[in-house]
């Protein structure tokens, strides 16, 4: 070369975006396309054993606080698996259709605790007289409060509503649909360290290491990862609990990491059909009525954020206004009529195993919801299997609600993310998501009630309990600022339509659905 001079070295190759993906690519087993019989039949089963976690966590804290003992917690736990059964069964055929598990939520317990704590029962001297009485006071409260989800969902008021919600206002209720659990995380395996700790490493190893060490032809390690990791953290407690090793500590302790302390088995009957209105006649109070029910619209818009990442990680477009009123429709009134102490929500535990096993398959759930309804009417087996310590479910959030939060993040390649309005929108809300719920959750844990204090508890509850919400707060700033700051008339006709035609009108031209949302 002229000069002597060496050549430039090559240009290095630029970042490439990757491609916009209207639905989630690598999912073994869509909705419609079922796996094998025994594979289906365990995975299935592996869904019961997951959901098992939430169904304990909260008939444990709150029957006792009832009034009810062993048995009765055992009667609670049996009535919402059978419940949870049904509801999956009945969304699966007739709500949303997509292979989402129905079980409890988190969001009633704090108008449940306030009914727990009224005067009127108060004075109760007979613990079991008490159970019934807040029992029905619970169940009347929820039939109630039933009636504002089968309004929205069933009226299309739901689905003029959600017709709104652009990916960007998606990306803050989704994700921390999944993150804002994580006091269910970490937390809750440190309360048992020594087994929680192993079922986190296992299931790192099980689902994201062997299967590329081991050079399987099938996904056997990652797609049944939860069974073999709880078979054998859940032998390694048994071991323990035998050796004597939990024989002096302290009884929180004994309680988190024995196998033999949760008192199920004993309390459970062999074989016993949850009915309607089993506790008694539900009585009625307006107050506590009003609070369930916005706790019960709160419940409904944490769903409708699960449901929207069932269906990415069920490799479905996204979910349609109309099919999601319909589910939001369905899914609530039956466990207010047997009486399970909470309502119902889409399992987000369950949603993030869709995304371990990769596969969505709509049959596997409602095999699912066959085994719930089986072990909820055989008491003694069931609760062999409930009795599983509840660390090691804490480790398995930590895996699965951490799958539902990056769902809501893999919404951002819908959005323009050059664009400021997106950064403010995006980032303000997902703050005030967390900030906002987090003065409330600490007030409330050094006062002992929360920010809102006034003689009527059920008013209180009425504004403490959705600001303690982490993804209600967010996608409610999102969704104002979304609809409000710099909208045109054009893309206000765009939104008009259905869900998923503003998610998936422009997948042949990703750089225009890019410019939409700037």
């Amino acid at each position: 070369m002229a000069g002597g001079g060496a050549a430039p070295p090559p240009k290095q190759e630029e970042l490439q975006p990757h491609p916009v993906k209207d639905q989630l690519p690598s999912v073994s087993y869509c909705i419609t396309s079922p796996p094998p019989w025994p594979e289906a039949v365990i995975l299935g089963f592996q869904h019961y054993i997951v959901m098992l976690g939430t169904s304990v966590i909260i008939p444990s804290a709150l029957v006792p606080q009832m009034g009810g003992g062993n048995e009765e917690k055992a009667r609670v736990i049996q009535t919402l698996l059978f419940v949870a059964g049904i509801n999956t069964l009945c969304q699966s055929f007739f709500g949303t259709r997509l292979p989402a598990v129905m079980g409890g939520s988190y969001t009633i317990v704090a108008p449940t605790i306030s009914i727990i704590m009224a005067g009127r029962y108060s004075n109760e001297a007979d613990p079991r007289e008490k159970f019934l009485r807040t029992m029905r006071g619970t169940q009347g409260a929820l039939i109630i409060a039933s009636t504002i989800q089968i309004i929205l969902g069933f009226s299309g008021l739901w689905r003029n509503v959600v017709k709104f919600l652009s990916p960007l206002s998606a990306v803050p209720l989704v994700s921390l649909a999944g993150f804002g659990l994580y006091e269910l995380g970490f937390p809750g395996v440190a309360k048992c360290v020594e087994i929680g700790l192993p079922e986190i490493i296992l299931m790192l190893i099980f689902s994201q290491y062997l299967p590329h060490a081991a050079l399987a032809t099938k996904p056997v390690f990652d797609r049944f990862s939860v069974i073999f990791t709880i078979a054998i953290v859940w032998l390694y407690a048994y071991i323990l609990t035998v050796s004597g090793a939990y024989k002096n500590a302290r009884t929180k302790t004994q309680v988190h990491c024995r196998v033999d302390r949760s008192g199920l088995v004993g309390g459970a009957p062999w074989i016993r059909v949850p009915y309607p209105f089993q506790w008694g006649a539900p009585t009625f109070d307006a107050g506590e009525s009003f609070a369930m029910m916005v706790a019960a619209f709160v419940a409904l818009v944490e769903s409708s954020g699960t449901f929207i990442a069932v269906s990415r990680y069920a490799s479905a477009t996204m979910i349609p206004p109309s099919v999601l009123g319909r589910g939001i429709g369905h899914r609530y009134f039956t466990g207010c009529i047997f009486g399970t102490a909470n309502g119902t929500a889409v399992s987000v535990e369950n949603a993030g195993l869709l995304a371990l096993t990769h596969v969505g398959s709509r049959r596997v759930v409602q095999i699912s919801a066959g085994f719930m309804t089986f072990f909820s009417i055989l008491g003694k087996f069931g609760a062999i299997f409930a009795s599983i310590p509840l660390p090691i479910f804490a480790a398995l959030y930590c895996i699965f609600f951490a799958y539902i939060g990056a769902c809501g993040l893999s919404f951002l390649q819908f959005c323009n993310l050059n664009s400021f309005r997106t950064k403010f929108i995006m980032g303000f809300s997902l703050f005030m998501g967390l900030s906002v719920p987090q003065y409330f959750n600490e007030y409330t844990s050094v006062a002992g009630y929360g920010p809102v204090h006034t003689g009527a508890r059920w008013f209180n509850d009425m504004i403490n309990v959705p600001f303690s919400s982490k993804p209600f707060v967010a996608v409610l700033v999102a969704f104002f600022l979304d609809n409000t700051i710099q909208v045109s008339w054009l893309q206000t006709l765009l939104r008009s339509r259905s869900s998923s035609d503003w998610w998936s009108h422009r997948r042949n031209d990703p750089a225009q659905m890019m410019l939409e949302l700037d």
